[in-house]
């Protein structure tokens, strides 16, 4: 007797309901992300990519890989390329670009502290905009685009604290604005050359936290280097040159514009303590954010 063929193999019912995936699960991976690997000088900038689009160790797992960076590794070996690939990242000191810059950020300092030498009636408010504009140059934020909401407001808080306490107080802005420049060139370094060596997302965040808490500390104590300088306030100078200066690094590694504007924000509140509680508000979303991965694709 004849066995109908609907018969002769059980099926499974789960079986029915659960979709193939084929026998290469990362094929369809790399043609969603085609333009992110093709793109990429290395696999770290495709691990920075997938987890700005929210994949994650436990998502690559999936793939059948242990980790994001393992995944990326296989995406970039796959993706064809006209040309041969470069060598593998081996952790790079401090951008050379950053470093000629850093002739440039001292500019607002040099200008600052001149015009106040000389007894300019305008020294308080040229050292104000030379603070506000060095948010962005040297360099420019992270995508091109001109941020000019953070501008305008970040021209508001400078000069209105300068307005307050005197042309002393933006010197000391302006001053900070040198090492405000290299600290965060050395951070971006050192975060590169941590992501290289990283293997997980985890890791990395784990090892970037205390190097940005490091490096504001740092800053912070320049700052108060550039207050004793100009004789400023140091309650006043030290917050708001910190503020300044994680309001750049978020800036420059396209970190969210409202945390930015938000902690600016803070620094308005009619109380003595303003500039404190905004430097520390924005250190929060500061931490969250330039502990990614994906914010050191290319900064």
């Amino acid at each position: 007797m004849t066995v109908p063929l609907d018969e002769a193999v059980p099926v499974d019912p789960a079986q029915r309901r659960r979709p193939r995936l084929g026998g290469d699960p990362v094929k369809a991976l790399l043609h969603r992300h085609r333009d992110l690997c093709e793109r990429a000088v290395d696999s770290l900038e495709i691990a920075a990519g997938l987890e700005a689009h929210g994949i994650t160790d436990r998502t690559a797992a999936r793939f059948r890989h242990r980790d994001v960076f393992s995944l990326a590794e296989e995406l970039y070996a796959r993706t064809p390329r006209a040309q041969t690939p470069p060598a593998p990242f081996a952790g790079i000191p401090v951008d050379p670009r950053a470093v000629r810059g850093f002739g440039c950020a001292l500019l607002p300092g040099a200008l600052a502290l001149g015009a106040a030498a000389a007894g300019v009636p305008w020294a308080g408010a040229l050292a104000a905009a030379a603070t506000v504009a060095a948010l962005g140059w040297p360099g420019r934020a992270a995508g091109g685009r001109f941020p000019a909401g953070v501008y305008l407001l970040a021209a508001v808080v400078v000069g209105w604290a300068v307005l307050r306490h005197g042309t002393p107080l933006g010197v000391a802005l302006a001053v900070a604005v040198g090492p405000g420049h290299l600290a965060g060139a050395v951070f971006a370094a050192r975060a590169r050359r941590r992501l290289a060596g990283s293997r997980a997302l985890e890791d990395f965040a784990d090892g970037v936290r205390p190097l940005l808490l490091g490096t504001v500390l740092l800053f912070a104590a320049a700052a108060a280097g550039a207050a004793a300088l100009a004789a400023a306030p140091y309650a006043v100078a030290v917050p708001l040159a910190v503020l300044l200066f994680l309001t750049r690094l978020m800036l420059g590694h396209g970190a969210p514009r409202p945390a930015v504007l938000a902690g600016l924000a803070l620094a308005l509140l009619p109380i003595p303590a303003a500039a404190f509680l905004a430097a520390a508000g924005l250190l929060v979303p500061a931490v969250l954010a330039l502990s990614r991965a994906s914010a050191h694709a290319r900064s």
